[in-house]
């Protein structure tokens, strides 16, 4: 017999191993003998109150053995002599859109404009030190794309997207803690997705797909509504039957060719701001209601925050504890941060994007003439500007926090885990109003809210503007563009995801859609 039940723990509970099975049975109102195993089915942190308890969903198996394997089997079969979809873009969704192929009997050929893990991280670290941009490889671009190197969290409201459950036993399949399976908010970690993406690599490989590195799309052969061929930087034309386009949000010399070929694109709404960063401790102290350093057994805190400011919301995205700020930039000319954490969320900083929502139908009316790309257009000129106001580097702009809301330049700044560093700059008129004047008001709603979080310990760091796609590329309900009947828009690129886990649904949905009349 089997029974799912709910548990409340205590921290001084929490530190006895055989915890659950003690109050399993006192719950059920049988002998712990009869309990032949408990299995974790989902943790999370009650952090309300002042006595902070853990919330556990556990299947009890009653004179019953646990099962030794997962529910779930990836049928992954050789596919070295199958037909081909070709796929662009080796990020979440293309990686999941290149394993559903496999186990569909097709083969998949993917394209890809970066570098492996293990090459790319010397173009991470010239933007660090350097404050050169690789185009091709950096923290957007190249395997595994920008999830692996910002942050590997897994959290998702899509749920009716696909089977989420079966995205994350994918990840165990290739290497990441079985942990995800249980956390109510996982994470892999920086640190540990390289090895998970590189194994997802070999899997690919090994069954007879393609992974091509360091291969730039630049064209594509049109003829009678499809796509004959696809052209690469080196001038060399690949024949091509299917086409899964999952090129990730930033990869706006993709937008730019579509654009070019008048085929359709679509403006869409998307979210802009800044990066702020606290000591870890200030958060640990808010959230945990403690004076001193939070409970051994307790991760680094987070946080998730929104108000509606002036009719837009004004909200925290991609919150990292104990995490780093990074330069997200694409392009020399520009600067972008954004954040991670490694697995054991250790670092001294906690940090944030808070952005606003911006409203491309209504809000921009200044870049109508960029029809489309108009969200784009307005996305690089921030970016830009934040690139002058730090200093013509991948020094970023920066304010303390209390600095940005008051209107005032700050004298000095705050330590940061920002590595090319900050400059001080008068963010709080520097970015339009339509941004800067809402994120003042959202942060002061943010102190009443988090008593402590508003202080001058923290530093705003700009700008946060790569949130999602400033684009979409249309698609019917066979999944294929409206236009190109064997081009198939997915990912966060064509506006079809927000996150690693949704990306990866939507790439296994694209795969089954291109593969369906082959």
């Amino acid at each position: 017999m089997v029974k799912e039940i709910q548990l409340r723990i205590t921290l001084k509970e929490e530190e006895r191993s055989d915890i659950l099975v003690l109050k399993a049975a006192l719950k059920l109102e049988i002998d712990r003998k009869d309990i032949t195993g408990v299995k974790v089915l989902r943790k999370s942190i009650d952090a309300r109150k002042a006595k902070i308890m853990l919330n556990y969903k556990v299947a009890v198996y009653i004179r019953e053995a646990l099962p030794k394997t997962s529910d779930y089997t990836f049928n992954y079969k050789d596919v070295s002599k199958a037909k081909p979809v070709h796929i662009i873009g080796f990020g979440p969704a293309g990686m999941y859109a290149a394993l559903r192929c496999i186990e569909l009997g097709f083969k998949p050929i993917v394209l890809e404009r970066g570098k492996n893990v293990k090459d790319r991280r010397r173009d991470l670290k010239a933007i660090n030190q350097d404050h050169f941009v690789n185009e091709d490889s950096n923290y957007c671009f190249g395997e595994g794309g920008a999830g692996t190197y910002s942050d590997g969290k897994l959290y998702t409201r899509s749920l009716k997207r696909g089977d989420v459950r079966r995205i994350f036993e994918n990840l165990v399949f290739h290497g990441a803690t079985d942990q995800i399976l249980v956390d109510a908010h996982p994470h892999i970690g920086t640190n540990k997705l390289p090895k998970v993406v590189q194994n997802i690599r070999e899997t690919i490989l090994n069954y007879g797909g393609e992974v091509h590195f360091e291969t730039r799309v630049t064209d594509f052969v049109i003829k009678d509504n499809s796509i004959k061929a696809i052209q690469l930087l080196n001038k060399e034309e690949m024949p091509v039957d299917k086409v899964i386009l999952a090129t990730g949000h930033s990869a706006r010399d993709i937008f730019y060719l579509l654009d070019k070929k008048d085929i359709a694109l679509e403006a869409k709404s998307f979210a802009m701001g800044v990066r702020v960063e606290h000591p870890q401790h200030i958060i640990d102290s808010i959230q945990y209601h403690c004076s001193g350093p939070r409970h051994e057994l307790l991760p680094a805190a987070s946080y998730g925050l929104v108000q509606q400011v002036n009719e837009r919301g004004v909200y925290s995205f991609c919150m990292c504890p104990g995490g780093f700020i990074v330069p997200a930039a694409t392009a020399n000319g520009e600067v972008v941060v954004n954040g991670m954490s490694p697995s054991k969320r250790n670092n001294l900083y906690a940090n944030s994007g808070i952005v606003v929502e911006i409203d491309v139908n209504k809000d921009l009316p200044k870049y109508e003439q960029f029809g489309a790309l108009k969200g784009l257009e307005y996305q690089k000129n921030l970016e830009r500007l934040a690139f002058t106001a730090g200093g013509r580097s991948q020094v970023a702009p920066a304010q303390r926090l209390t600095d940005f809301v008051e209107g005032n330049l700050s004298s000095s700044l705050n330590d940061t885990s920002y590595q090319p560093g900050l400059n001080s700059a008068p963010l709080h008129s520097l970015l339009p109003k339509l941004i800067g004047s809402r994120l003042r008001k959202g942060f002061q709603a943010f102190g009443q809210k988090m008593n402590g979080y508003y202080t001058e310990e923290a530093n705003v760091v700009g700008v946060e503007s790569r949130t999602s796609s400033p684009v979409s590329i249309p698609r019917k309900e066979s999944l294929a563009h409206p236009q190109i009947s064997n081009l198939f828009p997915c990912g966060e690129g064509g506006g079809y995801a927000g996150g690693i886990v949704s990306a990866a649904m939507d790439g296994e949905r694209c795969a089954e859609a291109a593969t369906d009349n082959l």
